[in-house]
């Protein structure tokens, strides 16, 4: 299926704003998540790195990121994440481990840490464009910053992790911040969700599928253009890490991306870990960036060979 057909469904995609009432399965889920979420940063085993500048890259009160820069900087890598949340919820403060800027910053990289627009307010493609348009701001004043412009890296979780994929496998979201594929070296989906977005929702437990119907819609067109799988022939990103635990869904739709992505050319890694179900999916968010975390040597060794450490 053809880029230019996909992007242009996303251009009269429309999103409505009501959704229907929960089932208890999924305000279960709700409440689950949201406790999580408030246990997230005081769980970590390091407390998060302090030194955070907090600055705003739109006009929107949701569209501000924390960023860190390593002391004495002249051209550091640039880290960026994205939070999780369902697409509806979280933030940087509440839906990212306490051990990650920290790690990074001490291995030389600058990090940033975004807060973007939630649905229902704003659409899946909203999202995306902030994703894009907050590296595009990073980047604008990378050379004022102490940070390196030509060496940079996304990634998210869950949710994010879907954004960071769809941003670098569909180049319209940064073509329209004023950026293209050639602005990112790699991306870092986090035992994400929804790469294939139909096949996703026709596997949705109780649990998500109306988190997946109020972000993704009912129109088939419209899923298929929100999913990095169909995205996947080249152009994209050159190097991707796609990081799982052993959640069914997850590894499924990780190994799908990957295959895609390898079709198209792009350079594939696939790092699973132990972890099931939801606690499997928080603790990987949690924990990477712990030395003694699995996941984290992995990350470091796979970013070394982006950043040509």
């Amino acid at each position: 299926m053809a880029k230019m057909w996909l992007a242009g469904l996303l251009g009269v995609a429309v999103v409505s704003a009501g959704m229907a009432q929960a089932q208890p399965g999924e305000r279960l889920r709700e409440r689950i998540a949201k406790r999580m979420e408030q246990r997230a940063q005081g769980e970590g085993q390091q407390r998060r790195a302090p030194g955070a500048q907090t600055l705003s890259y739109g006009s929107d009160p949701a569209q501000v990121l924390d960023l860190w820069v390593p002391k004495g900087a002249k051209a550091a890598p640039l880290v960026l994440y994205v939070h999780g949340g369902g697409w509806k919820r979280g933030s940087k403060d509440t839906a990212m481990g306490n051990a990650l800027p920290g790690h990074l910053v001490g291995q030389g990289y600058a990090f940033a840490s975004i807060n973007y627009r939630l649905v229902p307010q704003a659409t899946v493609e909203q999202q995306a464009s902030d994703v894009a348009q907050a590296l595009a701001f990073v980047l604008g004043k990378a050379a004022g910053m102490g940070i390196d412009r030509s060496r940079v890296v996304i990634t998210g979780h869950s949710a994010g992790a879907h954004l960071v994929a769809l941003v670098g496998t569909d180049e319209q979201y940064l073509r329209k911040a004023g950026l293209s594929f050639a602005d990112v070296d790699g991306v870092m989906p986090n035992d994400g969700a929804a790469y294939d977005v139909p096949k996703q929702m026709a596997q949705a437990g109780r649990f998500m599928s109306d988190t997946y119907k109020q972000a993704f819609g009912t129109d088939p067109a419209r899923q298929k253009a929100l999913s990095p799988v169909f995205h996947a022939a080249a152009p994209n990103a050159p190097r991707f890490l796609l990081l799982h635990v052993q959640r069914e869904d997850g590894v499924v739709q990780a190994n799908d991306l990957a295959a895609a992505l390898k079709r198209g050319g792009s350079r594939v890694e696939v790092g699973s870990f132990p972890g099931k179900g939801l606690q499997g999916h928080a603790e990987i968010n949690r924990k990477l960036g712990e030395p003694d975390y699995a996941a984290t040597p992995v990350m470091d060794a796979w970013l070394k060979g982006v950043f040509g450490g």
